[in-house]
């Protein structure tokens, strides 16, 4: 196992986080503006500042630099592109995406550089990023042996699926996980808190349509943004296998004026 205590980091993990701490944004790759704005990143600076954030928060759940990671919904590698100043030549990272273009530009840009990062298409069907896909989230099985990873993550993907795919994906994050492997996943969470900030319209997304256990912007096009109801989550979750490690970080996105980042994000542990 790859995975450290939630301690202080050790010599050689130090080392390189000094050295992915001391980069600037400016020496870092850069897709084109078009497949920035896919995570909805306007500037180089916001792109990059974003990666750094959540490798910050990985290293603080103990993701080591010799870790097998799987990236769910990569995108253009934004995250990936920091963790390739991260981890080591001896890791293996995987990510997929439902955007070819995306991962196009990260098979020639990032692969050709980091012989250990893969990219590759889950052609999956989303009415909002990928409507013509010929399987569903609910559907679709990862394909990755059992137990495979240390650290898996999701960065604004549950808020873009619906229940049957959350629960499909929980399960095979459940299932591609080693036993006491990890997994970051940003949600908007609905609780007493941020219902209430919606309600009083200091949110920054009005989810107005509400169903079973989640609630929607645009119903024309649910995926646009979806919000779950928390207690929902975290019933999947132990339905899985997966206990929450620490408490649920909440984020900026409802008008809170305390938070972590701006999606709210659990930290789940494989049992």
């Amino acid at each position: 196992m790859t995975l450290g205590k939630l301690t202080r980091p050790p010599k050689g993990l130090r080392d390189n986080l000094r050295r992915f701490r001391g980069n600037s944004y400016s020496d870092r790759l850069t897709p084109p503006p078009e497949l920035m704005q896919l995570v909805g990143s306007i500037t180089a600076d916001k792109y990059h500042a974003v990666g750094t954030e959540f490798v910050r928060y990985f290293t603080e759940y103990g993701l080591s630099p010799d870790a097998s990671v799987l990236d769910i919904g990569c995108g253009s590698g934004r995250i990936a592109i920091a963790l390739t100043e991260f981890l080591s030549p001896g890791a293996n990272y995987q990510g997929f995406d439902i955007v070819p273009s995306a991962i196009e530009w990260c098979q020639r840009e990032i692969s050709s550089r980091y012989n250990n990062f893969e990219f590759y298409v889950a052609d999956v069907r989303n009415r909002f990023y990928n409507p013509n896909g010929p399987v569903t989230g609910s559907q679709y099985r990862f394909p990755h042996d059992d137990s495979t990873f240390d650290f898996v993550f999701l960065t604004s993907v549950f808020t873009h699926l619906l229940p049957a795919d959350l629960e499909n994906y929980l399960a095979e994050i459940a299932r591609v996980l080693k036993p006491g492997g990890r997994c970051l996943a940003t949600f908007f969470l609905a609780n007493d808190e941020s219902l209430e900030h919606l309600a009083t319209g200091r949110s920054d997304i009005a989810f107005d349509y509400s169903f079973d256990h989640h609630r929607v912007m645009n119903p024309e096009v649910p995926e646009f943004a979806v919000c779950y109801d928390e207690p929902y989550v975290t019933k999947l979750l132990a339905n899985n296998g997966l206990s929450v490690l620490g408490p649920v970080r909440y984020g900026s996105w409802c008008g809170r004026k305390q938070f972590t980042s701006y999606q709210d994000f659990i930290v789940m542990e494989r049992q």
